[in-house]
């Protein structure tokens, strides 16, 4: 069996509200890879005016953390990307070629603001496919339009979008609203991947909870395809349209 895929933690020392210093990339990266990942790609915000990180200072971040880490034993296969939020700056940075899109380029890792979705969002994703660029929404769970209508996600799917689940929702680590809309999102099918968004190492004794979760809910092959095979076809470019 092929271990996990995590394409969405905060392990790099220094550049966000995730790892703070070496020590915490360390313990961040060995509690994942005892959970299960074997990759795990780093996501450092790209948020202007709260993390204002440009795609050269999440990549001198990033090569210095792994150039610290070398020797390590144990550390999990590193990767690197962004957690772009899409506003109107970082979307153009993506049509420009001037962010963080995945390893190979074949898709990008978005967040939205909590309480609405970006306006023209389904246009903007439209534009980002036609770029070759499918979009990989973080943790649709935890945002307010979704717990009250599910549904409201399927246009963003029918653009090309790809929904990422945050494991430890499902261990209720963001509240009551986020699990109930993951268990929807679930029975629903709408999930094509799972993911930690860990940023500490404390937080993965939730997410190693929600992996359990997962398996129990929907068994072992359908949770496997999330951990595993679903981010690894998007790391590849070999998502089925």
């Amino acid at each position: 069996m092929r271990g996990f895929v995590d394409l969405h933690s905060h392990w790099v020392s220094a550049i966000d509200d995730g790892a703070r210093n070496l020590p915490d990339s360390i313990a961040l990266l060995t509690a994942l890879r005892g959970a299960g990942f074997d990759t795990v790609v780093a996501t450092p915000h790209m948020r202007p005016g709260l993390f204002d990180n440009t795609e050269a200072d999440l990549r001198r971040a990033y090569e210095a953390t792994c150039k610290a880490l070398a020797g390590t034993p144990g550390l999990p296969e590193l990767l690197l990307s962004s957690e772009h939020f899409f506003d109107d700056i970082v979307f153009q940075r993506l049509i420009d070629g001037k962010a963080l899109p995945y390893p190979g380029g074949h898709a990008a890792l978005v967040e939205f603001p909590t309480r609405a979705f970006p306006a023209r969002v389904a246009n903007r994703f439209s534009d980002l496919m036609r770029k070759k660029i499918r979009p990989v929404l973080a943790h649709p769970e935890r945002y307010e339009p979704v717990w009250s209508d599910a549904s409201v996600v399927e246009p963003l799917l029918d653009c090309g979008a790809l929904l990422l689940l945050d494991v430890a929702a499902l261990a209720g680590k963001y509240g009551r609203a986020p699990r109930r809309a993951a268990d929807e999102l679930l029975e629903r099918n709408y999930y094509y991947a799972a993911c930690s968004d860990a940023h500490k190492a404390s937080d993965v004794a939730e997410v190693t909870a929600g992996i359990k979760i997962l398996f129990d809910r929907i068994g072992k092959e359908e949770a496997m395809f999330l951990l595993s095979e679903g981010p690894r076809t998007i790391l590849d470019g070999t998502v089925e349209s």
